[in-house]
């Protein structure tokens, strides 16, 4: 299950598309020699504005995936979204990770990093320009862009902020 890294599932009972965005492998010693446990990382999105992430840790890596596939499906977030791309500039912090994110013209696509881009893309933005600052951590990555992504506000949104 370790060669699932990167690729998408698609269950036919649901609507979302399943991503593993990282699996990390621990050992601990132990009389007998080592013992292993796996981390999984998972992404869930339906391409449409609505993103979930999923962290979960088991002896087996199938199982590590299901149950984080399952906290990600529980975890859905939506946000605001202007046509293909987002409707201002934001830079989050999680933790060390910093990402900005800044809307694009359309026809732009996706430039970003790894982890940021499958966020965006899972959460149906086509077009957006983003840069990682700080740490490489794949969760900390995650949990700033979908913070970002939370804290993104419409023009709607922000006039009627501007005249109350």
């Amino acid at each position: 299950m370790a060669g699932d890294r990167g690729r998408n599932k698609q269950n036919s009972d649901s609507e979302f598309e399943e991503k593993v965005l990282f699996i990390n492998r621990c050992s601990k010693t132990v009389k007998g020699g080592k013992k292993f446990s796996f981390s999984a990382l998972i992404l869930v999105g339906d391409r449409a504005g609505r993103v979930g992430i999923g962290f979960a840790k088991a002896n087996e890596v199938a199982d590590a995936i299901r149950k984080g596939s399952e906290a990600a499906k529980k975890n859905l977030v939506t946000f605001e979204m202007e046509g293909t791309t987002i409707p201002h500039d934001i830079t989050v912090t999680w933790d060390g990770a910093k990402v900005f994110l800044k809307p694009a013209p359309e026809g732009t696509g996706v430039i970003a990093g790894s982890k940021v881009r499958s966020v965006l893309e899972l959460g149906g933005i086509k077009d957006v320009v983003a840069k990682s600052l700080g740490c490489s951590n794949p969760i900390n990555l995650v949990r700033a862009t979908i913070k970002g992504l939370l804290s993104l506000r419409s023009r709607k949104e922000t006039l009627a902020l501007r005249e109350a």
